[in-house]
C-alpha cells in the first residue's frame, strides 16, 4: 500500500503539467509577497486617503483597460491553440501585430469619448473635484497599460511561461515601488497615482523589446496560419466583454465605496480584496497553465486528454486553495492589523470574501473553459447577468452596510457565474469541471 502510494506520488510529481503549475505558483507567491510587502509599506507610510485614491484609479484602469484590449490578452492563447498544429510562431507574430493595431485604435476612441464627457458631472458624481483630471491621465496611458498586459500574455503564448509570470506578478510593480519610496523620501506622496501611471510607459517599452527579441529567434514555417482583423475581433471581443465583466465584478464595489463612503474606506476594503487574491491567484495560475491545452484538446477532439486536464486542474486548484483559506479565516484581525491602524475595520468583509472564494475554487477550470472552446458568447451572457446582479446588490447594500455589503455582492455574483458556467459545460460537453 505504501509502495503504491509512493509510486502514485512520484507519478504526480513527474507530471509536466503539475511541475509547470507548481513553478508558476511559486513565481506567483513571490509576486504576492512583493505586492503585500509593498502594500504594507504603503499602508504604514501613506495616509489612507492617498492609498484609496491609488486603489480607485487602479480599479478604473482594470475595467477601461479591458475594454481597449478587446480580450486580445486572453484570445492570444486561444489563437495559439489554433496555430499549434502548424507550430508557426510567425503566425502568432502576425496575430500579435494586428492586436496591437486594434489596441491603439480602441485607446484613441476611449480618449475621444471621455474628452466629450462633462467634467463637472464626473466630479459631482464622486463628490471630488479632482476625479476627472485623474481619470483623464489614466485614459491617456491606456495604450501603454494595454500593451504591457498584452505583451505579458504573448510571452505565455510563446511558451516563456516563467518570464510571463515574473512580469505579471513582480516586475510590473518595480517602477511603482521605487517611485513610492522616492516620493515618501522627498515628501511628495500626493504624486503616487502619477508615478503608478507613468510606470506603464516604461513597462510597455521593455516588454515590447523583449517580445520582438523572441520573435526574431523564431523559425518561419512554410505554412503560416493567417487570421484576418475580422476573425481576431470576432473571437476576441466576446472575451473582452467577459474580461470587462470580471473586472466590473471586482470594481463596482470600489466605485460605490468611493461614492458612498470615502477614500479611507476604499483603502481598508482594498486590503481585504488583496488578501482574497491569495486564493484567486491559485485559480488564475492553474487556469492560465491549462487554457491553451483545453483549446488544443477540444479542437483536436481529444476528449480523454481534455477531461484529464480539466480534472487535474480542478483538483490542484482546490487543494492549493484550502490551506490559504484556513489560515486567513483563522487569523483575520491579526493579518489585517499588520497593515496598520484602522485596517481591522475590514474584518467582516474579509471573512465573507474568503468563504466565497473558497467555494468558487471548487468550480476549477470553469472560468476559462468556455472561452477556450469557442463558447465566448455563452460565457459573455453568463457574466453580463452576473454583473447586473453585482451592480444591483452593490447599489442596495453599500449605502447601508458599507464594506460587508460590497463583499456580499461580490461573493453572491461570483458563485452565480461559476455555478452556471459549470452546469453549461457539463450539459454541452459532459465534462465535469466541479471538484471530482
Amino acid at each position: 500500500m505504501l509502495e503504491k502510494s509512493r509510486n502514485q506520488l512520484l507519478k504526480i510529481v513527474k507530471n509536466s503539467f503539475v511541475q509547470q503549475s507548481f513553478v508558476t505558483l511559486i513565481l506567483r507567491i513571490f509576486g504576492v509577497i512583493t505586492l503585500f510587502g509593498f502594500t504594507v509599506f504603503l499602508t504604514k507610510t501613506y495616509p489612507p486617503k492617498i492609498v484609496g485614491q491609488y486603489d480607485f484609479v487602479r480599479s478604473f484602469l482594470l475595467v477601461v483597460g479591458s475594454v481597449c484590449l478587446l480580450g486580445c490578452d486572453q484570445s492570444i492563447l486561444y489563437f495559439k491553440g489554433r496555430i499549434n498544429s502548424s507550430d508557426s510562431l510567425e503566425g502568432i507574430k502576425k496575430v500579435y501585430v494586428k492586436m496591437v493595431v486594434l489596441l491603439l485604435l480602441m485607446s484613441i476612441l476611449v480618449l475621444f469619448i471621455f474628452w466629450n464627457i462633462d467634467e463637472e458631472f464626473v466630479n459631482n458624481y464622486f463628490s471630488d473635484g479632482r476625479v476627472y483630471d485623474v481619470l483623464l491621465k489614466a485614459i491617456m496611458i491606456l495604450f501603454f497599460y494595454g500593451l504591457t498586459t498584452l505583451n505579458t500574455e504573448v510571452f505565455r503564448a510563446l511558451d516563456h511561461f516563467y518570464v510571463a509570470e515574473l512580469f505579471r506578478n513582480t516586475i510590473k510593480y518595480i517602477p511603482l515601488i521605487v517611485g513610492a519610496i522616492l516620493l515618501y523620501s522627498f515628501g511628495l506622496e500626493t504624486y503616487l497615482v502619477a508615478v503608478f501611471l507613468i510606470g506603464f510607459v516604461l513597462l510597455s517599452i521593455i516588454t515590447t523589446i523583449l517580445v520582438f527579441y523572441y520573435f526574431s529567434k523564431a523559425k518561419i514555417e512554410n505554412e503560416i496560419t493567417n487570421f484576418t482583423y475580422k476573425e481576431i475581433f470576432t473571437k476576441s471581443y466576446p472575451i473582452a466583454i467577459s474580461g470587462m465583466a470580471l473586472f466590473l465584478l471586482m470594481s463596482f464595489d470600489i466605485l460605490f465605496l468611493k461614492k458612498y463612503r470615502d477614500d479611507a474606506t476604499v483603502a481598508f476594503y482594498s486590503v481585504a480584496v488583496k488578501l482574497m487574491t491569495i486564493l484567486s491567484m491559485v485559480i488564475i495560475t492553474v487556469n492560465i497553465t491549462v487554457s491553451s491545452k483545453i483549446s488544443e484538446y477540444f479542437f483536436s477532439q481529444s476528449k480523454a486528454d481534455l477531461i484529464k486536464t480539466v480534472r487535474h486542474g480542478s483538483r490542484l486548484i482546490f487543494f492549493l486553495t484550502f490551506p490559504a483559506m484556513l489560515i486567513i479565516f483563522s487569523f483575520p484581525e491579526y493579518i489585517l492589523g499588520f497593515f496598520g491602524k484602522g485596517y481591522t475595520a475590514a474584518k467582516d468583509a474579509l471573512l465573507i470574501l474568503i468563504i466565497g472564494q473558497g467555494i468558487c475554487s471548487a468550480f476549477g477550470t470553469a472560468p476559462v473553459y468556455l472561452n477556450m472552446t469557442g463558447r465566448q458568447h455563452v460565457f459573455q451572457i453568463i457574466l453580463v447577468i452576473a454583473v447586473l446582479i453585482n451592480f444591483i446588490l452593490n447599489r442596495l447594500l453599500i449605502p447601508e452596510y458599507g464594506m460587508t455589503g460590497a463583499a456580499t455582492a461580490f461573493v453572491v455574483s461570483s458563485i452565480f457565474w461559476n455555478s452556471i458556467s459549470a452546469v453549461v459545460i457539463y450539459k454541452k460537453d459532459k465534462v465535469n469541471v466541479f471538484l471530482n
